[in-house]
């Protein structure tokens, strides 16, 4: 089918990096600290940047030809980016399952919001936070639950060794620690 007549909102989840989309017909798992973080955003998009863009776009129009209005068709350009951010923060936040660490009952096993402190293969310690797909952020260690090294560690406890297949070969991880603490 030609993408001139498909939707908008089928092609959302198309256009996201591989690393953001949900499997299918899976859960939007997330940290009560992200699910703020979405609505926040949403909240922002909402009630203070599209009504400032829709002034500026009725502004612009307001002085004619419109062909040839840089600030009416970026304006009209930029609506349509922050309507499309709208409705998926929107769809996101309406199929999100939020998962505190914080009242999960004590385990060493790891799962979803679990902070775990591995050791790599080459010796090298290294703490991730297993987070929701809308909350990656590998500088401060989160990672998704649907990576490739969360997929490998879930299950797993403190004191266990896991085969991580990574695009560079085969590792074995150590877990060494495990806790469910507060994700900011």
């Amino acid at each position: 089918m030609s993408k001139a007549f498909t939707k908008e909102e089928d092609q959302a989840e198309d256009d996201l990096p591989s690393e953001q989309r949900l499997p299918a017909a899976s859960k939007n798992y997330i940290t009560p600290g992200g699910w703020q973080r979405l609505k926040d955003e949403l909240y922002h998009l909402v009630n203070r940047e599209r009504p400032e863009m829709v002034q500026v776009v009725n502004w612009a129009a307001s002085n004619g030809d419109r062909s040839e209005n840089g600030d009416y068709l970026y304006g009209k350009r930029r609506l349509r980016e922050i309507d499309r951010r709208i409705r998926f923060l929107t769809k996101r936040l309406e199929i999100a399952e939020v998962v505190d660490p914080e009242t999960r009952e004590a385990t060493d096993q790891i799962f979803f919001s679990a902070t775990v402190l591995i050791q790599r293969g080459d010796g090298a310690e290294q703490r991730l936070t297993i987070v929701g797909v809308d909350e990656i952020d590998l500088p401060r260690g989160r990672i998704s639950w649907i990576s490739p090294i969360a997929r490998a560690l879930l299950k797993a406890r403190e004191g266990d060794s896991v085969l991580f297949r990574g695009p560079d070969g085969d590792e074995d991880i150590e877990v060494l620690e495990v806790c469910y603490c507060k994700v900011e």
